[in-house]
């Protein structure tokens, strides 16, 4: 994918299963290996923190190198200012808009500046969002659509239907969408039910009264997707990606990541302390008194700093052979003797779960032992803050309000909530993504669109293949198990061949934390069913609108919602060259995803096997860790540099995505035939370029910044820009760059592995 900022807490590890839109799951499918396109920026349910200062950041020393490129300034902050902005939408933006660039700079000296510096210059972050870029401009289109869609679905929301199959079926979607979200947008009546919409929970977990009550309410929790302690759901097998087993995995915590718990600088210290603040006022808002709120919020920091302690850092979550550990139940009650399993499955209807796959046995040895020695009561407040926690973005405003304060005021530095008519919308794409999907490509999808962009898949695809072909560090064996790969590469374009049947979900205008619970419920009991059975390979992992995309290692499938055929990425009437260097860009990123640092150890069937020769793996690597080492000597912010190791998928992906979309374009060219004309001044390749760079172009706080240097798999837009083309000898010729300019890399030092 390219990058998503889905609710991290308990639910940042990594993916179980890609085939579902809620955020907890979402972030737990598919496996590390699966790859999407960028982060956004905005999270349906709480994001986390990011306020670890720089030197809880650093990333492993790069390398040297002979005759670095010079440094280029980060202006990635320097337009994010805090004056008052309304975030702006051109219902037709043009493919590629000169208007953005910025002349004075010379291409070869900050191509990223070159291409965005007026954009940069006159786009500061919104108060409402914590970045703005070309991303969150598209979403913010879509979510004016979906905004429509939903408010004629209220209004209209038919009871009952004598027209066809086909017409009641829309009318079921348009009832349900139309229902959720007007249950939603209903502000007086969710603030009047407060947190009366949980109390039959907070009774359960009050009732509490031995251990067993404990492993049987963290079971019913997980039943409700709200994951105290470990994290439990269905996913394909490594070994066998015909069938979906258990997954369990670490998890358990509020904050983004096991090191906003260790980390012992004075940034790490007093977002700890703002953290028990937060709890603490969450406890109160919820009915505990204000005496003890806090040393309450501070059993909840001491219980998740006990998990966070032996969970894996993200660098070795990001292992598919380490977080692969089939197991049966029995194997995994002596891993917890003291967690009696077999009542924890009852709680979630599994008589007979089968094989578990332990992501992170270790982590759940720990937890064995944390079970055996914490206290009821502590057990008590920790459960009860998990499910404030989960549920708090349809609670009543002050609940929401406090949420914004820390997960989005503190951690990432935005400045003011969004309006409620965004939140309802995201909302219902989270719980009813395809009913709300079905009703948006309707209208915003044509059939053109969709044979385009399967041109420009089949376009890549050739390029890919003749890549391999070509490539002088692959030997034959294992370029034929490349093309295997490829040739079995699934295709998924705009939306699903069948929708999601969501007639057994209740969805009424009387209660909106009612409404969202039984989403959770419903998506958790849908994924459940799936453990022991054959996979579905037609269902998608995102919903129609998203603006994002995605590779799946399991199902070595490649996916491109509606959302993102969308101008300015993509528009069936714009030239080759801007097409390409937009969505064919993404399209390449997401097939050499299929052949990243961890896409690569799996198999065309989707199987996490080993099919490389000894010689061609030691090729591979060395490559990648030349990637490591330039991406990790650039700044994000003084003295902030990028995680080479985190990161490294996400760029050999950028770099092969953009190179295999040029070559693309060749290919496109040369079928049309004659000499292209240029575009305001410039030629195909030039514009293809620039196109490239204009999606990246990106506004971003700094908190924001911090944070995802910190927890995301993906560099900030501008190191998406620079990266890349440093490497691509085409670039520089596109624009007749001189050696030694600051975007250009020596030969030597180039890295081009796809």
């Amino acid at each position: 994918m390219w990058e998503s900022h889905f609710p991290i807490g308990q639910y940042n590890c990594f993916a179980v299963q890609w085939r579902m839109f809620k955020p907890a799951y979402f972030l737990l499918t598919g496996l590390l290996a699966a790859g999407n396109l960028f982060a956004q920026t905005e999270a349906n349910k709480p994001p986390a923190s990011d306020a670890l200062n720089t030197e809880t950041q650093k990333a492993p020393k790069p390398p040297a190198e002979k005759n670095p490129p010079p440094p280029i300034q980060n202006p990635a902050t320097a337009a994010a200012t805090d004056k008052s902005a309304t975030p702006g939408t051109d219902k037709n933006p043009p493919p590629l808009d000169p208007r953005n660039m910025d002349t004075s700079v010379k291409p070869g000296d900050d191509f990223y500046l070159y291409a965005n510096g007026t954009w940069v210059k006159n786009n500061p972050v919104p108060p409402e969002y914590s970045r703005w870029a070309a991303f969150t401009q598209l979403a913010e289109r879509n979510n004016e659509a979906l905004h429509e869609i939903a408010e004629k679905a209220a209004a209209a929301a038919p009871k009952d239907s004598k027209k066809e199959k086909t017409d009641q079926a829309s009318a079921a979607d348009v009832q349900k969408v139309g229902d959720f979200y007007a249950s939603g947008m209903d502000e007086k009546a969710v603030d009047a039910a407060s947190v009366k919409p949980l109390e039959a929970e907070f009774k359960h977990i009050d009732a509490m009264k031995d251990r067993k009550d404990v492993m049987k309410e963290v079971g019913h929790l997980h039943s409700m997707g709200v994951f105290p302690f470990f994290l439990f759901v269905s996913g394909q097998d490594d070994k066998n990606s015909t069938m979906v087993i258990a997954q369990a995995y670490q998890g358990g915590l509020g904050m983004p990541d096991r090191d906003y718990y260790t980390k012992e600088d004075d940034a790490s210290k007093k977002l700890r302390d703002q953290y028990v603040e937060h709890v603490a006022k969450m406890l109160t808002l919820a009915g505990e008194p204000a005496a003890t709120a806090t040393e309450k919020a501070n059993k909840v920091m001491a219980l998740e700093t006990s998990l966070a302690k032996p969970a894996r850092t993200r660098v070795e979550l990001r292992d598919p052979q380490k977080n692969y550990n089939k197991m049966k139940a029995s194997e995994l009650q002596k891993l917890m003797p003291d967690f009696t399993w077999a009542d924890y499955f009852k709680e979630l209807k599994l008589s007979a779960p089968g094989d578990i796959n332990v992501g992170q046995p270790d982590f759940f040895k720990a937890v064995g032992e944390i079970f055996k020695t914490v206290s009821i009561d502590d057990c008590k407040t920790y459960l009860r803050w998990h499910l404030i926690h989960s549920q708090a973005s349809s609670l009543s405003s002050d609940i929401v309000n406090e949420n914004f304060r820390f997960f989005e005021a503190t951690l990432r530095g935005t400045k003011q909530i969004k309006p409620r008519w965004k939140r309802v919308v995201a909302k219902t794409d989270e719980e009813l993504g395809e009913s709300l999907g079905k009703l948006y490509v309707a209208e915003h999808f044509p059939p053109e669109a969709k044979a385009r962009a399967l041109e420009m898949v089949n376009n890549l695809k050739e390029a890919l293949a003749d890549r391999i072909n070509t490539l002088d560090w692959m030997d034959e064996p294992t370029k034929k198990e490349a093309l295997k790969k490829l040739a079995a590469f699934t295709v998924k374009i705009g939306y699903p061949d069948k929708w999601r049947d969501y007639s057994a979900l209740k969805i009424d205008r009387t209660s909106y934390a009612g409404n969202v619970m039984r989403g959770d419920m419903f998506e958790t009991d849908r994924q459940l069913k799936k453990i022991g059975k054959p996979v579905d390979r037609a269902e998608w992992g995102m919903s129609p609108p998203t603006v994002n995309a995605y590779y799946n290692p399991n199902l070595n499938e490649i996916v491109f919602p509606a959302g993102i055929l969308q101008p300015p990425f993509f528009d069936p009437k714009a030239d080759d060259a801007v097409n390409y260097g937009g969505m064919g860009a993404v399209i390449g990123h997401e097939m050499t995803h299929g052949f990243d640092d961890q896409g690569r150890q799996y198999d065309a069937s989707g199987n996490l096997r080993d099919w490389w020769t000894p010689e061609s793996a030691k090729n591979y690597v060395e490559r990648s860790k030349a990637i490591v080492g330039q991406y990790a000597a650039y700044e994000a912010l003084p003295g902030l540099h990028l995680n080479g190791e985190l990161t490294q998928g996400e760029n050999i992906a950028d770099i092969g995505g953009v190179k295999l979309a040029y070559m693309a374009l060749q290919k496109a060219l040369k079928k049309k035939g004659g000499t292209p004309e240029k575009i305001d001044g410039f030629t195909p390749e030039q514009r293809f370029f620039l196109g490239f760079a204009q999606i990246w172009r990106n506004n971003q706080r700094d908190e924001d910044l911090k944070l995802q240097v910190a927890t995301n798999p993906h560099s900030p837009g501008r190191f998406r820009t620079i990266g890349p083309l440093s490497n691509l000898v085409e670039f520089q010729k596109a624009f007749d760059i001189p050696d030694g300019s600051p975007m250009i890399r020596a030969a030597e030092q180039r890295v081009n592995i796809w």
